[in-house]
Formats: structure tokens, C-alpha cells, sequence
């Protein structure tokens, strides 16, 4: 069983709906779809739930991004 976390590559306000679709397996726009429509049919719970859950789920801590500097390579990795 894999562990949810926040995406550190898949994000757009905290990386937890990316996380959850990384976990899940499932399209990070669908649910970001979803999630949109269950604010207004919830009258903003699920807003409140996302950021409850932001803080206590843990951000991904090994990700490597491709694209970062490295002091002793010349250029980008």
C-alpha cells in the first residue's frame, strides 16, 4: 500500500491533490474537477477538510527535480 503524501512535482496550491492522484492513480484534472464541484455542493467543507488535510499530510521528501542547478555539474543536470 502506498503512502499519501503531497506532490512535490504535481502541485498547484499545496501538491495534495496531486499526491492523492499520484496514489489513486487516477487524472490530477478530474479531481481537481471534482473537488472544484464539491466546494459549492458542500457550501465550502471541502475546503476546509483540503487544508485540514494539507497540514497534516506530509510533503514528499525524495523527489530529485531534472531540471535543478548542481554547483558541481556544468549547466543543468
Amino acid at each position: 500500500m502506498n503512502k499519501l503524501y503531497r506532490s512535490a512535482r504535481n502541485r498547484r496550491l499545496t501538491g495534495l491533490i496531486g499526491g492523492i492522484s499520484e496514489n489513486l492513480g487516477l487524472s490530477t484534472t478530474l479531481l481537481r474537477i471534482i473537488f472544484f464541484i464539491s466546494i459549492f455542493a458542500t457550501g465550502g467543507t471541502s475546503l476546509l477538510i483540503y487544508f485540514i488535510a494539507a497540514l497534516v499530510v506530509p510533503k514528499e521528501s525524495n523527489h530529485v527535480d531534472p531540471y535543478a542547478y548542481d554547483s558541481n555539474v556544468r549547466g543543468y543536470k
